[in-house]
């Protein structure tokens, strides 16, 4: 998967289409999901033209990637979820169900989400 410029969430940091964002600074932007696969589900992307997802990651973004967690971390809080728990998903190509080449967080919660795979 390759980074396209014109992507939607490079659309939406370009104020091109608008979205129901809840957290932003100087690195990133998290927006309410228009399709959300949970009561609460918000997208969390980062500014600029990151790699077009986590398999494209390298140890030169591993600071960013981090602050990026930390700031999943206050997307929870903002959007109510911090004490009674939330998910944070990477998805990683298509068969992983990412369709937006631009990398990008699901922070979910409001609700029982079941267990995943190896859960414990």
């Amino acid at each position: 998967m390759t980074y396209d410029p014109d992507n939607v969430f490079a659309r939406i940091l370009r104020g091109e289409i608008p979205s129901d964002r809840i957290y932003e600074d100087d690195e990133f932007i998290a927006f309410r999901d228009i399709a959300p696969a949970a009561p609460v589900h918000v997208v969390l992307i980062p500014r600029g033209e990151p790699p077009a997802s986590v398999a494209r990651l390298t140890a030169a973004d591993a600071e960013w990637a981090g602050r990026m967690l930390v700031a999943a971390g206050e997307v929870a809080r903002r959007a109510g979820v911090e004490e009674s728990g939330y998910r944070v998903v990477f998805n990683c190509g298509r068969d992983a169900g990412q369709l937006v080449p631009h990398l990008h967080a699901h922070v979910l919660g409001g609700g029982d989400l079941g267990a995943v795979a190896g859960a414990g």
